[in-house]
């Protein structure tokens, strides 16, 4: 894992086209921003591994 250090209106880039902003930073919590192509999905985590589960689900349930 690569663990950056960022201030406020400073950003990283993910290959060429995917930026990834520090918006604000209030106490334990950082907001960011996500730009991307819109052919590339973004989900938070707990969203991405739900998506997955009901593939998987769906899956299942066609293989019977």
């Amino acid at each position: 894992m690569l663990v950056l250090s960022r201030h406020r209106d400073e950003s990283i880039m993910i290959g060429e086209s995917i930026e990834v902003r520090i918006v604000d930073v209030r106490g334990d919590k950082v907001r960011i921003g996500i730009n991307a192509p819109k052919d590339v999905p973004v989900h938070r985590q707990e969203i991405f591994q739900a998506i997955l589960d009901e593939v998987e689900s769906q899956t299942s349930s066609n293989s019977e």
